[in-house]
């Protein structure tokens, strides 16, 4: 074979195989929380509800992609399927606090133009993310909180809703458990408080947040979190979620990145920059700066996971619980929804 055709041969061959390498190029991911999931636990009917609901809110968000909409339109119509459904602790179906209250938490970010919203302690806000992208789109502002949110999102035309709205009785009846549990605890410590300040160290008290990124067809990254926080949560406690850095965090030139888990663990560790930060200044990959991240979380006491999804469409879904409810879609419109380890 003449030295040319080979040459051609073998660029022809190289190029076939990083085309194939490439082929799986993911638009969106989500997640649904993180914890004590086992397959033993599940009946068939509620993990086909899961999946369902996982299913439709990507669904969602790829419709909206494929119809040439903006990441950030994205992210907002996936999260507002998983804050309408009960089985998520976001929205409909948010957790308790320990006064019986449910307190809702989210943020968005842009990560073309590296501009925020979120708010906390909503209790009146039908689907907080859209809160969150109004106070970035609508204000000057990155974070509301309490009644002052509220009553942003009145004036900016969201949907208002009475605080009844979001109760289940699966959430309070874990709040009563909860409490009970942090009452015996307290006996047999003889009054030691720290387990009242972070909460029941049950690690299902903890988790249900959802998430979602997603990359739209211009190449712009968004992200989105929402939560109602953690079962029991006392004094006005504000989690991960809402703050930007911690568990969400967007930038196009590295990820967009949304956290689940023991939200003081990942706040202290400012989680999401931190993946972003070892993208850009140690060139690792989306996977590499996750688990390294997600590592420290877990050296310090902590659990839970995280999505991230990099401007090449790689994704990373890693967790250090028993099970993250979790999905992804390619541009070509493929689904993956998976539960368990």
């Amino acid at each position: 074979m003449k030295p040319l055709k080979l040459l051609a041969l073998l660029l022809f061959s190289a190029l076939t195989l990083q085309v194939s390498a490439q082929q799986k190029k993911y638009v969106m991911v989500i997640h649904g929380g993180a914890g004590t999931i086992l397959k033993k636990n599940m009946s068939p009917e509620k993990e086909a509800a899961y999946i369902a609901v996982l299913t439709q809110a990507l669904q969602a968000g790829y419709a909206e992609i494929k119809a040439g909409k903006t990441s950030m339109d994205a992210v907002e119509a996936t999260i507002h399927i998983m804050e309408n459904d009960p089985h998520f602790n976001a929205g409909k179906g948010a957790v308790f606090t320990h006064d019986g209250r449910n307190e809702l938490d989210a943020a968005i970010m842009d990560g073309k133009t590296l501009m925020a919203g979120s708010v906390a302690g909503v209790t009146t806000i039908k689907n907080p993310i859209s809160a969150a992208r109004a106070v970035m789109e609508k204000s000057e502002h990155v974070m509301m909180v309490g009644t002052g949110a509220e009553q942003f999102a009145k004036e900016v035309g969201l949907e208002i809703v009475d605080p009844k709205y979001f109760w289940t009785k699966e959430r309070w009846d874990g709040l009563q458990k909860a409490i009970k549990e942090d009452s015996t605890k307290a006996v047999l410590d003889h009054g030691n408080k720290k387990s009242e300040l972070l909460g029941s160290k049950n690690h299902d008290y903890k988790f249900g947040t959802v998430g979602c990124v997603a990359l739209d067809k211009a190449g712009n990254l968004a992200a989105g979190t929402s939560t109602g926080g953690m079962t029991n949560k006392k004094y006005g406690r504000v989690g991960d979620a809402p703050i930007i850095g911690a568990g969400t965090y967007c930038n196009n030139e590295t990820a967009g990145i949304s956290c689940t888990g023991w939200g003081e663990f990942y706040i202290r560790n400012v989680v999401a920059k931190t993946i972003s930060d070892l993208m850009e200044y140690k060139s690792l990959s989306v996977a590499e700066a996750s688990k390294i991240a997600l590592d420290k979380v877990g050296k310090m006491g902590g659990d839970g996971g995280l999505i991230a999804l990099d401007k090449k469409g790689n994704v990373a879904m890693p967790f250090n619980t028993e099970g993250m409810y979790r999905g992804t879609i390619t541009d070509d419109g493929k689904v993956e929804v998976s539960i368990y380890k």
